[in-house]
């Protein structure tokens, strides 16, 4: 009977000891060229600061196609050029764009876009959520759901 209450007592403490407790130190994989391909999404931080613009002004958005032709708005201007992605690097590369003046504080957000973008900034995506990085600047994305249903 002892050795039957002993079983009882050290079979789930032996199962307990070799099972994982959910937590993974697993390196996240670069994003892919695929996994950015026809992606829709609006600008919502720059620098973990949110973006204050004028209520009828546009935030800057970031539309990629099947073949990561990138276009979008910028803040002011509406912009265009081809996106390329390299080990988890993404960048934009010979943007062009429209020339109009606006007011400081939506040209201050363009510049900061645009040149961000120009240069490689390591992506990411968490569900709904895309940040790039580089050495100047952080910009946060959220997926623009109303574009991609649009379709």
């Amino acid at each position: 009977m002892k050795k039957r209450l002993l079983s009882a007592l050290v079979l789930p403490m032996m199962l307990a000891a070799c099972s994982t407790t959910g937590i993974t130190t697993k390196t996240p994989q670069p994003v892919t060229g695929n996994e950015l391909a026809n992606g829709n999404w609006s600008l919502v931080q720059i620098d973990n600061q949110d973006i204050a613009q004028p209520e009828a002004a546009q935030a800057p958005t970031l539309t990629l196609a099947a073949d990561l032709a990138a276009n979008g708005h910028a803040g002011c201007n509406r912009y265009f050029g081809q996106a390329e992605v390299k080990d988890g690097k993404f960048r934009i590369e010979k943007m062009g764009m429209t020339m109009m003046l606006c007011p400081d504080s939506e040209m201050k957000i363009e510049q900061t876009f645009t040149q961000s973008l120009s240069d490689w900034n390591k992506v990411s995506i968490s569900g709904d959520t895309m940040t790039m990085t580089n050495a100047k600047h952080t910009l946060t994305f959220a997926r623009d759901v109303t574009a991609t249903t649009a379709k």
